[in-house]
């Protein structure tokens, strides 16, 4: 894991001493919004237009944050309108990398060897981490979003004028926002980014004080949803895809690689139900790459995994049967 200083790259783990060994995330920088007519969001520069063949996707199968944009690319219709390029899931010195030679691991608009080349051509004396995803703007040559939060906004609504988009799924249905956001902000910050500021901690007490948090939201968690299949109202919604691309990547890698150890997402009854119950959602078992996710973590963050052996198990079984649909 590295980052860019001026355009230039450099191989550098995150600074915890500044921070008394806390993990703390950088805001993503470009947060340009993708409008129906190109039009102004509700933040960054308007003449982003939904434009049928227009944006490009850069994506790892292993990120749970660009793991959101890819269900919501595909539960809405938009693959035929959205091109996508997924990096390798092996994050080295070089950060994000392609495989030229391996048309699943290619970038299919430059051939770029490195994700950093992308954002140095977007803005050639770029600050900060190089991070997926990334919505690339063909049409201005830029990257229109590399925050995951908004980008599933906009593909929710903004191309819903296009051909074969399904317009009539809403995940952030208008009569529900007040409490999705509700429910998004614990979400993040306890469990989301929750489980990365216990794994990246580096002090015995922000660990700590992370694990505790994480795990009284997932208890929390697990109450709402013994009551009730979806978090907020009775349907899906980005709260519930937002907390399954976490959630799916529990026992594989946060639990162990992490020190989440409290307990699996399989000894929660409701939670693990509720996985399973979302995997099964047609089209959603495509995102969900389980070898490349354990692959990333434990090949990746040699700071935490300094051998760089990958753990063979767990066994996972998320299309055994779930019962949820008697809280419908």
């Amino acid at each position: 894991m590295g980052l860019l200083i001026d355009g230039e790259w450099h191989d550098q783990w995150y600074d915890t001493d500044k921070t008394g060994g806390k993990f703390e995330r950088e805001a993503a920088r470009f947060r340009n919004w993708v409008t129906p007519d190109g039009s102004p969001g509700p933040a960054g520069d308007g003449g982003f237009k939904a434009e049928s063949g227009r944006y490009h996707l850069y994506v790892s199968m292993a990120c749970p944050w660009a793991h959101r944009t890819l269900i919501f690319r595909k539960l809405k219709g938009l693959e035929k309108h959205i091109s996508v390029s997924v990096v390798h899931p092996d994050m080295v010195e070089n950060g994000w990398e392609f495989r030229p030679e391996d048309d699943q691991h290619r970038d299919h608009l430059f051939d770029f060897r490195f994700m950093h080349q992308l954002y140095t051509r977007a803005a050639p004396g770029y600050t900060g981490r190089v991070t997926v995803p990334a919505l690339w703007d063909k049409e201005k040559q830029t990257i229109a979003s590399n925050e995951s939060a908004e980008i599933i906004r906009m593909f929710n609504s903004a191309f819903n004028g296009l051909e074969g988009v399904n317009a009539d799924t809403d995940f952030y249905p208008e009569s529900l926002r007040a409490e999705i956001d509700e429910v998004n902000e614990r979400v993040y910050h306890t469990v989301n980014n929750g489980v990365y500021k216990a794994g990246f901690a580096t002090a015995q007490d922000k660990y700590e004080e992370a694990y505790t948090e994480l795990f009284k939201s997932l208890d929390w968690l697990e109450e709402r949803l013994s009551a009730q299949r979806y978090l907020v109202g009775e349907q899906l919604t980005e709260a519930d895809w937002r907390l399954f691309t976490t959630l799916i990547r529990f026992d594989a890698v946060y639990f162990g690689h992490f020190k989440c150890n409290r307990q699996r997402i399989t000894d929660f009854p409701a939670l693990s139900e509720y996985v399973r119950d979302l995997y099964q959602v047609p089209g959603v078992a495509s995102t969900v790459a389980i070898d490349q996710i354990k692959r990333h973590y434990y090949v990746s963050q040699r700071t935490i995994n300094p051998s760089q052996v990958v753990p063979v198990g767990p066994e996972l079984d998320f299309d055994a049967p779930h019962g949820r649909a008697s809280l419908s």
